[in-house]
C-alpha cells in the first residue's frame, strides 16, 4: 500500500519551473513502495519544506565515521527529529570516482543497488570536490554502506580539514587536446596522499585537479589548491591546407571576426592567400583558435604541464585564481613524475606547518607573500609566475646582494648534484 506524502506547497512550487527540479527525484524516492528508505525520504521533504517556511536549516554536524578512517562522512543530525523522526539521520558518504569518472553500466548498477539497500538511492554524480556523494543515510548503516562499496573496489574521499578527492578530466580517452596522461598524475597524487584523505591533520582542505589541456575542463584554475594542466612548449601545429577550406567554408569576415580578434595577444593574422600566421611566442594557450578550427589547428608536439598553486572559491580574502609555480614541466620519465609528485609533497608539508586554521593555500600565500612560499617548497623564482606587473616604479636594492648570493648557492648545489 502506497505511503501519502506530506504537504509540501512550496517545494511543489520549484517545479513548476522551465528546468528539472530536484524535488522531483526527492518524490520519486518517496513514492518507492517497499524500499527501506521511502519513509526516510518522505519526512526529509517534510524538514525540507519546514526549511523553506521558517527560513532555518536544521541539520548539525556530529562524528560519524568507519573503522580505520578520520574523514569521509559527513554527519547530518536533524534538530527537529521529533517532528519528522525518519529523517533525524541523514549522513552522507563521500567515495572517490576513477580517474577521468570512466564506469561500467555494471559498477554504477552495483552502486545504485548498495545505496538502496543501505542509504536513501540519492546519489550525486559528482559533488563540488569530486566525491560521488551517497546521500542520506543512519548511523547504524554507515559501516555496512562502506564495506560494501569497498567490496567492489571504492574507497571514501577526503572530508574536513585533510586532502581532497582529486579530480581528473576525461582526458586522451576522448580528447584530441590532451597533452598529458590525466589518468596516471591522477592516481599518482591520490596513492601518494591517501593517509592525508583518510585521517584530517592539516590547518584546511587541499585540492588536486587535474586538466589535460588549458581547455581546463576541470576548472582547476579556480578550484584547486594545487592545478596541473597539460600545455605544449613549441608550436601550434596548423595543417594549412585546412585552414584554407575552413576560410572556404566559413568566409574571411568569418575567420577574422571569431578566431583572428578574438585572440587576446593578437598573435593571429589572416593572410592573403588565406593561410594563418601565427607569432607562437606571443600565444598564451588560450585554445580558442584550436577549439573553433578543430581540423586546421591542434597543439603542439613538445607536450608537458604547467603547474599552479592557491586557487579557491569564496572564503576569507574572496575567490582566487592559481598562480604558475611551474611553468613547464614534461612528464615522460618516472623522475619527472617523481618531480611532481616531490612538489605536492612539499607544498602540503609547507601548508601543514605555515597556514593558518581553516586557511587555505592561496590566502597563505597571500598573506606571506609568493617569494617566502616558493623557497619553503623549493621552487626557484620564474619570470613566468609574474601576476601583474609593479605599480611602484622604486626598486629596493639593499638585499640584492642577498639576493644574488642565494642564487650562486643554489645554481653550485645544482652543479654538485
Amino acid at each position: 500500500m502506497s505511503k501519502e506524502l506530506r504537504n509540501t506547497p512550496m517545494l511543489d512550487q520549484l517545479e513548476g519551473g522551465p528546468w528539472p527540479s530536484f524535488v522531483t527525484g526527492l518524490k520519486r524516492l518517496a513514492r518507492d513502495d517497499g524500499k527501506p528508505y521511502q519513509a526516510m525520504m518522505i519526512d526529509l521533504l517534510g524538514q525540507l519544506e519546514h526549511s523553506y517556511e521558517t527560513r532555518k536549516g536544521f541539520w548539525k554536524g556530529g562524528t560519524v565515521g568507519v573503522i580505520g578512517y578520520g574523514g569521509g562522512v559527513i554527519p547530518r543530525f536533524s534538530e527537529v527529529a521529533a517532528k519528522f523522526p525518519e529523517s533525524k539521520e541523514f549522513h552522507t558518504l563521500r567515495i572517490q570516482p576513477p580517474a577521468g569518472m570512466h564506469y561500467t553500466t555494471d559498477i554504477l548498477r552495483q552502486m545504485c543497488d548498495i545505496w538502496e539497500q543501505h542509504g536513501s538511492g540519492l546519489i550525486a554524480l559528482h559533488g563540488q570536490s569530486g566525491d560521488i556523494m551517497f546521500q542520506g543515510t543512519k548511523t547504524e548503516n554507515v559501516q555496512a554502506a562502506f564495506d560494501a562499496l569497498n567490496e567492489i573496489g571504492f574507497d571514501l574521499g577526503g572530508a574536513g580539514p585533510a586532502v581532497r578527492t582529486g579530480m581528473s578530466c576525461v582526458g586522451a580517452a576522448r580528447c584530441e587536446h590532451s597533452c598529458a596522461n590525466e589518468q596516471k598524475i591522477h592516481r599518482i597524487l591520490v596513492n601518494n596522499f591517501l593517509d592525508d584523505m583518510h585521517r584530517p591533520a592539516l590547518p584546511y582542505k587541499f585540492k588536486f585537479k587535474v586538466s589535460g589541456c588549458p581547455n581546463d575542463c576541470m576548472n582547476s584554475i579556480e578550484r584547486a589548491d594545487m592545478a596541473v594542466i597539460g600545455t605544449w612548449r613549441d608550436e601550434i601545429q596548423a595543417d594549412q591546407e585546412e585552414v584554407k577550406a575552413f576560410v572556404a567554408k566559413k568566409g574571411r569576415k568569418y575567420v577574422i571576426d571569431n578566431v583572428v580578434t578574438r585572440c587576446p595577444t593578437k598573435a593571429l593574422s589572416l593572410n592573403d592567400d588565406d593561410t594563418l600566421a601565427i607569432d607562437n611566442r606571443n600565444c598564451v594557450r588560450c585554445m580558442h583558435c584550436i577549439n573553433v578550427m578543430t581540423k586546421a589547428l591542434s597543439v603542439g608536439k613538445e607536450k608537458g604541464v604547467t603547474v599552479l598553486m592557491g586557487g579557491k572559491r569564496t572564503l576569507k580574502i574572496g575567490d582566487l585564481m592559481g598562480t604558475v609555480i611551474v611553468p613547464f614541466l614534461r612528464l615522460e620519465s618516472d623522475d619527472d613524475y617523481q618531480r611532481l609528485k616531490e612538489i605536492a609533497e612539499n607544498t602540503i608539508e609547507f601548508f601543514a606547518e605555515n597556514a593558518l586554521e581553516h586557511e587555505r593555500t592561496g590566502e597563505m600565500i597571500e598573506r606571506i607573500g609568493l617569494v617566502s612560499f616558493l623557497e619553503g617548497i623549493g621552487v626557484e623564482v620564474d619570470p613566468h609566475m609574474v601576476s601583474e606587473p609593479r605599480q611602484c616604479s622604486y626598486v629596493r636594492m639593499d638585499t640584492w646582494d642577498e639576493e644574488a648570493q642565494k642564487w650562486l648557492e643554489r645554481k653550485a648545489e645544482q652543479a654538485a648534484g
